[in-house]
């Protein structure tokens, strides 16, 4: 069976080419080939007339000098990786999804309006994260390059609410042993507001049975957790998305789910992966869950 390559978006930004270095990084961990993809509208926008003038649209030229540097670049840091491009005439968020359907992971850059990347997604990242049929993984802010060796040593994975192993804790097991670092696997609880020791089931600690839950749901999540994988369990009381964020601070890479029940349309991220994409002090993988 042919292996699915990963896939990284490239602009010619400064972000996307540091995307390049971590995605080639990446692709050499798993042993699997690089696709770089340039998505283009030169064909729409500047027309076969000008084609025919120039030889080549100028903004073909572009695209080409692009793709070309990030293979330069993907080369030079992994001379025996395997390393395709393409240059795609529409819009890059449907180009990528698409490519997404063929590849084991998308990597992208962050990319933020007026180049605010620390505090605003570019609606390209958040678009094909909401809808990709594979893990997406944005680089944020200046956590790049992170693959090879580990910065902080530790990959995160959020646990929901939902006790049976997901696709995200089993894309954090695989993140984690081909790093050889710890898996820190964290599943956040709240004890409502509204309930006292009043109640006559929770007489003697309230909040201390919402704990025992929250790690009975991490223990049924992680059921599957590969020996050769250290997997470290934290229970956390707090709203999901702020013990998320605050956990990327010691993290090389922040693993979150993203449900997508069948036949859904707009935007599927839920609060938690939205937050992250917007927030994290490092990389973030959503890796989509289909329900």
């Amino acid at each position: 069976m042919r292996e699915l390559p990963l896939v990284v978006g490239v602009d010619g930004s400064e972000p996307s080419l540091r995307a390049v270095d971590w995605a080639a990084d990446e692709a050499a961990l798993r042993g699997v080939p690089l696709r770089v993809v340039y998505a283009s509208l030169w064909e729409r926008y500047e027309g076969a007339a000008l084609a025919a003038d120039l030889g080549k649209p100028s903004e073909q030229v572009r695209a080409d000098d692009i793709v070309e540097g990030a293979t330069r670049r993907a080369r030079a840091r992994h001379p025996d990786l395997k390393v395709s491009a393409d240059v795609l005439p529409e819009e890059p968020e449907y180009a990528l999804v698409r490519e997404g359907r063929h590849a084991g992971a998308l990597v992208l850059g962050t990319r933020g309006r007026s180049g605010i990347t620390e505090l605003l997604l570019g609606s390209v990242s958040l678009t094909v994260a909401a809808h990709a049929h594979c893990p997406v993984i944005v680089l944020r802010g200046s956590h790049d390059n992170q693959v090879t060796p580990p910065v902080r040593g530790r990959v995160v994975v959020g646990v929901g609410e939902h006790p049976e192993p997901s696709a995200a804790v089993r894309f954090a097991f695989e993140e984690a042993r081909l790093r050889g670092v710890p898996l820190e696997a964290v599943r956040a609880w709240r004890c409502p507001a509204h309930e006292t020791t009043d109640h006559p089931l929770l007489s003697g600690g309230p909040a201390r049975l919402y704990e025992e839950q929250a790690a009975k749901t991490l223990e049924a999540a992680l059921r599957d957790a590969p020996e050769d994988v250290d997997v470290r369990r934290r229970t956390v009381e707090g709203p999901a998305r702020k013990v998320l964020l605050d956990a990327s601070h010691e993290a090389d890479l922040l693993v979150v789910g993203a449900r997508r029940p069948e036949g859904h349309l707009g935007l599927q991220l839920g609060r938690v992966a939205h937050a992250a994409l917007h927030h994290s002090a490092c990389p973030v993988a959503v890796v989509p869950e289909r329900v």
